[in-house]
């Protein structure tokens, strides 16, 4: 059996320690060792911690973000309430398992910072699905489908904090939460309704 490439393992590997012992705790040097190849090998591939999670994030999570490109430049042929509901079941997906890697962050308010600067020094952050999602409702906006005088950022900051919170209160809940894909259909129904022509 032929061995994964190099950067495939590290990937695997980060993703792996990112969600056991927390972004915080997962240094270089483990993931490298976990992934089976050097801390020099993996910085070939990979300029820092913060860029191999934005590419574990990217790689390896639910595909939030190019569905919502995707649908800013050509919302399709779906209407407005599918397209919502499939954002809210990825995105769902997305923060659930994206909140249990980053959340070792919020106990380091240092190491909080020193992550946010590296993210805008990459170009990307927490806000670029916000970003996306009001990107998409101006174009269903720009083509009647929604109400002229939308918020659309607000409804796109709506939509995306109900499924964050979801994740970030989940295990909280009653033994038997909503099954994802009637929460992403009542969200999406519920948020449309305010926003509807």
């Amino acid at each position: 059996m032929q061995q994964k490439p190099t950067r495939a393992r590290i990937l695997d590997a980060a993703h792996e320690l990112m969600l056991t012992i927390g972004l915080a705790r997962a240094t270089t040097k483990e993931i490298a060792k976990s992934a089976g190849c050097s801390e020099a090998a993996l910085y070939k591939h990979f300029a820092g911690k913060e860029e191999l999670f934005v590419s574990v994030l990217q790689e390896r999570l639910p595909k939030l973000g190019p569905l919502l490109h995707r649908l800013a430049e050509d919302p399709g042929e779906r209407g407005v309430e599918e397209n919502l509901t499939e954002i809210a079941r990825l995105a769902t997906g997305f923060y659930a398992e994206s909140f249990p890697i980053a959340a070792s962050l919020y106990a380091e308010p240092k190491l909080k910072r020193r992550h946010e600067d590296a993210l805008r020094e990459l170009g990307t952050g927490p806000h670029m699905p916000i970003e996306a999602l009001d990107a998409y409702l101006r174009a269903e906006r720009a083509a009647g489908r929604i109400a002229a005088d939308a918020d659309t950022f607000a409804a796109a900051s709506l939509l995306l904090g109900a499924c964050a919170q979801r994740a970030f209160a989940y295990d909280a809940v009653a033994a038997e939460p909503q099954p994802v894909e009637e929460f992403a259909a009542a969200l999406a129904r519920t948020l449309l309704a305010g926003i509807s022509r």
